[in-house]
Formats: C-alpha cells, sequence, structure tokens
C-alpha cells in the first residue's frame, strides 16, 4: 500500500532535481565570495615600470634542520622592469637592501646579517638583474636571470605572471601594474656553508633549499622626449 505514494514521491524528487539543476551555476555566479575570474594580459604595455619599495616584497624560505623551515622577508626592494612587445627585449633590474631582513627574530636576522651568511657590512645589497623572457605552456614567463649575493652570480631562472594593471588609480597618475614571481636556489651557492650538514643533511638531498617568491607593484614612466 505504500507503492504509490513513493512512487509519487520519487517523481517529485526528480522534478526538484531537474529544476534546480540549472540555478547551481548562477548561484555561485552570484556568491560575493566567489569573484569573477578576470582574464589576464600577458604583459603590460611597452615601457619601463619603476618598482614602489612601499608595495613591492621578496619572501624567501629555508631549510632548518631537514625536516623545518624558516621563513623571512626583505622589506627593501627596488629597480625597473622593462616591458616590450618582443620577449628578447623585456628585462628586470631588482635591487634588495640586504640589511633588510626580516625572520620576526633579532637575534636570528642579526646573525643572518653577519659575515656567515649575507654579510650586510661589506654586501648591503643583492642583486636580479635579466634579459629576456620565454613563455611556458600554462601561460606564465621564464627569465634566467642573474642573481648576485655576496658578490657570487649564479644563473637562477625566476618563474613570473603579469598580474594586471590598476583599475583604481586617480586621474593623470601613472599606469600601475602588478607582478608575481618564484625562483629556488641553494644558500652554499652563495658561500653560506656554516651549518649546512646540520640543516640539509648528510648527503643534503638533492635540489634547491631556498625558495624565493617577489611580489612587486611597479609604475610606468613617461617615456624620454
Amino acid at each position: 500500500m505504500f507503492h504509490k505514494p513513493f512512487r509519487v514521491f520519487k517523481r517529485a524528487l526528480l522534478l526538484l532535481t531537474i529544476c534546480a539543476a540549472p540555478l547551481a551555476p548562477n548561484i555561485a555566479a552570484d556568491d560575493p565570495a566567489k569573484p569573477a575570474q578576470v582574464a589576464e594580459a600577458a604583459l603590460p604595455a611597452a615601457g619601463t615600470y619603476q618598482i614602489d619599495p612601499v608595495h613591492s616584497f621578496a619572501y624567501f624560505s629555508a631549510w632548518h634542520h631537514i625536516v623545518g623551515v624558516v621563513r623571512g622577508r626583505f622589506d627593501k626592494v627596488t629597480g625597473t622592469i622593462t616591458a616590450s612587445a618582443d620577449p628578447a627585449a623585456c628585462a628586470v633590474d631588482v635591487t634588495i637592501a640586504t640589511y633588510s631582513i626580516s625572520t620576526q627574530n633579532s637575534m636570528r636576522d642579526d646573525d643572518l646579517r653577519g659575515p656567515d651568511f649575507f654579510n650586510v657590512t661589506q654586501f648591503p645589497t643583492m642583486t636580479y638583474r635579466g634579459n629576456g623572457i620565454r613563455r611556458v605552456p600554462d601561460g606564465a614567463w621564464i627569465m634566467d636571470g642573474a642573481l648576485t649575493i655576496r658578490g657570487i652570480t649564479k644563473v637562477v631562472p625566476m618563474r613570473f605572471s603579469f598580474k594586471g594593471i590598476f583599475r583604481d588609480m586617480p586621474p593623470g597618475a601613472p599606469a600601475r601594474a602588478a607582478f608575481h614571481g618564484t625562483a629556488a636556489t641553494k644558500r652554499a651557492d652563495f658561500g653560506m656553508i656554516r651549518d649546512n650538514i646540520a640543516e640539509l643533511g648528510v648527503p643534503p638531498a638533492p635540489g634547491e633549499d631556498v625558495e624565493i617568491q617577489i611580489d612587486v607593484e611597479a609604475n610606468a614612466t613617461p617615456p624620454r622626449k
């Protein structure tokens, strides 16, 4: 005697499912917690962009006693980014003040500023410079730039993407572009070898032991007349 009501219930449930299904994408699209994705341009308009040190940061994470990680950042980043329709003509020239390191521990920061690590008295800055970029299948770019730390220069590929142009700049203000880059290297390549047995193990695991991220905002500069 329950068969007929049960069949009616199943039909009602099926009808509700069919009617509700087309609404799901619209509900997700209207959800303010899920903003619509904005297509990113490959590169900004051609020109030179001056890095804004107030809105640019270089972050790193380094292996700590094999299984741990220490994270930190450099607060003083300056330089220029040159964009061009020709990828071979694109360029980056970034300078980072080594004394501006911060790992949220003053004793460790002072040690990292010392002669065994960044040696900021003798080498107050490190640089990343490169010319020419190449596109990778997922839409990002790669630059084989030269990273110089403690007077030692190594080629360190950086993967980066152009995040877009600010849409709310005041009238007459220069265009402002945003970029995000990642890279990786080995501390020993730059003469930082103290405690590496404890930090990296014996033998050390293959591959890089320091990861780098850089977030940059840069203002377009007017062309020379």
